[in-house]
């Protein structure tokens, strides 16, 4: 029997309405499934199916964030999904950022800066070429970012004086470096040299090895001393000159505001990207350069595992005007003497 003309205008429109909701539930299918690849390429595991359904949708959100990034106008760098992705920001700085910027605000003018009188630096500089970098580490859900900023550097001067390159023991600053500093808390990389010195060293990783969670001081470990330092210098605040004829000479401990959406997702290129300069995270600049396009930029070496960034490193841009550098680099650089 032939359908009416009222009829035919409601099986046109079911099927417009399907036609659109599946439209609208492809993408979703989509996305579900590369949700559940990452849970298995990072053996991701939810309590139950709401937070399962939770983590979703916040996993979804991050990656349309990064997906519209990337597709946007040329930028010199790129985002890409990463281990971070189920993470809200407000999650991801609490759980990889513990630096605690310093209540008082470094002088411009220190009492003792060795490098002050640099006149020439190469072009670039990678410490890692050099032997002076211990392979990239991961603080995992630890905030003690300042205990892997002050250990890089501290590797880096001990293989510079030594000839030797050992990786330090974070976890002793972390269970040990108590006074001021407070773990997996927060803490600020200069009180981790005063502990240093005032404990005559650092012991290895392999006997202290990380844990990622406050601990109790092992006494016995901690008294193996496999590295030591004779004091720390502060860089001038907000000269990225001073902190460049630092860094020429040694790996150098930095602060930096890397609480954006940008830091967490970041992939490769020059980072350039907005940030402020609430200090909220510590990190080690080994080096410097400039990128095909002439671009300058901080050679930053991260704690958040190899996977991030450029195996676990970022290009930060140099000398973009602000005295107190991008991200605040310059504001709060230390590094230790021997």
């Amino acid at each position: 029997m032939a359908l009416t003309l009222k009829w035919r205008l409601v099986l046109a429109a079911l099927l417009m309405w399907a036609s659109l909701a599946a439209a609208r539930t492809a993408p979703d299918a989509s996305m579900a499934e590369m949700h559940e690849k990452w849970m298995v390429e990072h053996s991701r595991v939810y309590k139950d199916d709401a937070d399962k359904a939770y983590r979703f949708s916040i996993f979804k959100d991050n990656v349309n964030y990064i997906d519209s990034f990337n597709e946007a106008a040329a930028k010199p760098y790129k985002l890409a999904v990463n281990k971070f992705a189920d993470l809200t920001n407000e999650e991801f700085r609490a759980s990889r950022n513990g630096y605690k910027m310093a209540s008082f605000p470094k002088s411009s003018k220190v009492l003792s800066f060795r490098y002050a009188n640099v006149s020439a630096a190469p072009a670039s500089m990678d410490w890692r070429k050099k032997g002076a970098v211990t392979a990239v580490k991961d603080q995992g859900q630890c905030g003690c970012c300042w205990a892997f900023s002050a250990v890089a550097a501290t590797e880096g001067i001990n293989q510079l004086k030594t000839g030797k390159l050992i990786s330090l023991s974070e976890q002793e600053l972390v269970d040990c470096d108590t006074s001021e500093d407070q773990g997996c808390n927060g803490g600020l990389m200069d009180y981790a040299f005063e502990f240093i010195i005032g404990n005559k060293g650092l012991t290895t990783e392999s006997n202290y090895p990380y844990q990622g969670v406050d601990g109790t001081c092992n006494s016995k470990k901690e008294s193996s001393d496999a590295a030591k330092i004779t004091g720390y210098e502060d860089v001038p605040a907000n000269s990225e000159s001073a902190l460049l004829k630092a860094v020429v000479n040694q790996p150098v401990s930095v602060a930096i505001d890397a609480g954006g959406s940008d830091f967490q997702f970041y992939s490769s290129g020059v980072f350039t990207g907005e940030c402020g300069t609430e200090l909220d995270h510590g990190v080690t600049a080994v080096g410097y350069g400039a990128a095909s396009d002439g671009t300058k930029y901080w050679l930053v070496k991260n704690s958040w595992g190899a996977s991030w960034g450029e195996n676990g490193y970022i290009r930060m841009q140099r000398d973009i005007g602000a005295a107190e550098g991008l991200c605040g680099i310059a504001m709060q650089a230390s590094y230790p003497t021997a």
